[in-house]
């Protein structure tokens, strides 16, 4: 951060020497969060990996129903031994089910996000250039600036008309069959 605020400074110190240095500031973040291709992504996500997390709410109410027959004290000590051996069963299965899920999920997620980052600084270049602008900035870099120095908004735009999504077979209609 320091190297961008000399960087600021020293731009800054050359455009009153002779022109004034056009600034843009954009949320990166947002800006990519806010694309259709990372709300497709999200919802494709999420259809994909709802069977698995619902396998896991099926042992979690499984292990809760387990402890309540346990705590119910109706059992006899074989009973219980049995009941508790399915129980740690459930528990392994539902955390190494719990693990594999979330890597699965980051690891997804990562791919999706690097390259819509890296599509995001062609885009963000290229409104950039479009404004006429000399250094564009990320907000989470600076303390203040002007609402008119704000990108986020276009830089989306741009995003999702040189990137445009088409629906997926899964959120389209199925036609009838006849």
């Amino acid at each position: 951060m320091n190297k961008l605020l000399i960087a600021v400074f020293a731009l800054a110190s050359l455009g009153t020497a002779s022109a004034q240095i056009k600034l843009g500031v954009i949320n990166t973040q947002k800006a990519l969060l806010e694309t259709d291709e990372i709300k497709k992504a999200q919802a494709e996500m999420e259809t994909k990996f709802k069977p698995r997390s619902d396998k896991m709410l099926k042992l979690q109410k499984d292990l809760e129903d387990i402890q309540a027959q346990l705590n119910s004290g109706k059992l006899n000590e074989l009973g219980t031994q049995e009941l508790t051996a399915e129980g740690q069963r459930k528990q392994r299965e539902l955390q190494r089910d719990q693990q594999d899920l979330q890597e699965d999920v980051e690891r997804e997620r990562n791919e999706v996000i690097q390259r819509a980052g890296t599509r995001m600084q062609e885009v963000v270049k290229k409104v950039a250039e479009e404004k006429g602008l000399d250094l564009v900035v990320d907000s989470t870099s600076t303390a203040f600036f002007k609402a008119s120095f704000e990108i986020t908004a276009d830089a989306t735009a741009a995003y999702n008309k040189t990137y445009p999504v088409t629906p997926s077979a899964a959120a389209a209609p199925a036609a009838p069959v006849k």
